[in-house]
């Protein structure tokens, strides 16, 4: 890396080469998701002991569950890992106003995925579809392991949402340092650190739609 190069390379003092700062981040960030997968796939686990016991509520139950709102952020969350792809893509090329149109755009997906998952909690709640004791709904058959179904989905896309949050958080910091000027084609780990958290985030939620909402 040549001198010039190296002045646009923040590398932290514990490091001695941009480069084992660059695998060692990686490293890191891989390390994190496999934690994340981990937690995901005990809940998936869960699920599978639970819709093998009591199969035919299982699929009763998600016909509460509405498929052209989940396949909308389904799509959603595909075109964001796309923009996050873009804004990665535009960083190498030093297009620092692409980085940060598809930073942007990556954002308000994410927004408008919460916003349709509201419109889908809300519905739940008016239609008393809530776990354990607040499951007051009286057209379903067998409430007392229908709940159980509610009770997963709460809590699997609930920890999801939580994750969406935190995404749009680190994406907006991201954003926010782009619009600084502070990446190019020199520099541009925290995206592509970013992008792979955001990539985990768009893979859970390709599990959680067949599973929640297209049983048969």
């Amino acid at each position: 890396m040549a001198k010039n190069e190296e002045a646009l390379f923040p590398l932290a003092d514990h490091f001695a080469t941009p480069y084992q700062q660059v695998e060692s981040s990686k490293l890191g960030m891989w390390l994190f998701l496999a934690t994340e997968i981990l937690l995901f796939g005990g809940l998936f686990t869960a699920y599978s002991v639970y819709a093998y016991a009591h199969p035919g509520v299982f699929k009763e139950a998600h016909r509460y569950l509405d498929v052209t709102l989940g396949m909308t952020n389904t799509i959603v969350l595909l075109f964001s890992s796309l923009t996050v792809v873009l804004a990665i893509h535009a960083a190498q090329k030093d297009k620092i106003k692409w980085v940060v149109f598809n930073l942007g755009l990556t954002i308000v997906c994410a927004a408008a995925f919460l916003v349709v998952k509201y419109f889908e909690y809300a519905h739940k709640f008016h239609a008393g579809l809530l776990p354990g004791r607040y499951f007051t709904n009286a057209t379903i058959s067998n409430p007392d392991q229908a709940h159980i179904f509610f009770g997963i989905y709460f809590l699997m896309t609930g920890l999801h949402g939580i994750h969406v949050v935190i995404g749009i958080g680190l994406l907006t910091w991201i954003l926010l340092r782009a619009i600084k000027g502070d990446f190019g084609s020199q520099y541009y780990l925290p995206i592509e650190i970013s992008g792979l958290y955001w990539h985990l985030v768009d893979v859970i939620w390709i599990f959680l739609f067949p599973l929640l909402y297209l049983i048969r």
